[in-house]
């Protein structure tokens, strides 16, 4: 068992993540806490909010093991799209049923690996006050845990100059099994539980990068 869609390069893939881990650090003030709430083992739907281009490498360079990432179509053009391809990464397209990329999804799942899922759908504030149901749906296909990720101060305050190093927050909450009931109900209802989940840790975080900023001040 790989933990990657067939035809990834594991040994590739394990380069990245340690390129990942450490290229944003000259730029970043990086702060990571709750890396011990990721399972080492068993398939995982991690869902994190999402702002700038930057989180999705900051939670593959950061994870302690490998994880697969569901990203925009676009992407996978010429030398870039092979890349992500090779390091077993998966293109969908935004905002139309898109089965065959969420089926190498589900069995990457159940090859006992890790998905990622940014369920605003697209970048945005990362408050998380909407979400697609296509977490829900890998959840349900897969029986996989939830994990869920907030990341704060990738995106640059709208007004704002050039910011030297600012600090950058990842917290991973604690994982949790979701029940998906059946029908297109049960996956609303359930989307509602991950949006609502990944929202009040997004808001947790927000509290501590404002206990933090106070107590420097």
């Amino acid at each position: 068992m790989t933990g990657l869609p067939e035809g990834a390069l594991p040994w590739l893939h394990d380069t990245c993540r340690v390129i990942g881990r450490w290229c944003f650090r000259p730029a970043y003030r990086v702060r990571v806490r709750g890396l011990h709430h990721v399972p080492r083992t068993g398939p995982v739907v991690l869902v994190a909010n999402h702002s700038s281009m930057i989180e999705p490498q900051l939670i593959f360079g950061m994870l302690p093991r490998r994880s697969v990432f569901l990203v925009k179509r676009e992407m996978f053009r010429g030398l870039a799209g092979r890349g992500l391809r090779a390091i077993g990464q998966i293109g969908v397209r935004r905002g139309e049923p898109d089965r065959t990329p969420l089926l190498a999804a589900v069995g990457v799942l159940r090859d006992g690996g890790l998905v990622s899922v940014f369920p605003e759908g697209t970048r945005g504030t990362g408050d998380v006050a909407a979400a697609e149901p296509g977490a829900a749906w890998l959840v349900r296909s897969s029986g996989a845990l939830v994990l869920p990720v907030a990341t704060r101060g990738t995106r640059r305050p709208d007004g704002s100059g050039r910011r030297w190093r600012p600090v950058v927050d990842v917290l991973v909450g604690e994982p949790f099994e979701l029940r998906v009931g059946r029908g297109r109900p049960g996956l609303a209802d359930a989307t509602e539980q991950i949006r609502v989940r990944l929202a009040d840790l997004v808001h947790e975080l927000d509290e501590q990068r404002a206990l933090h900023t106070k107590a420097e001040s």
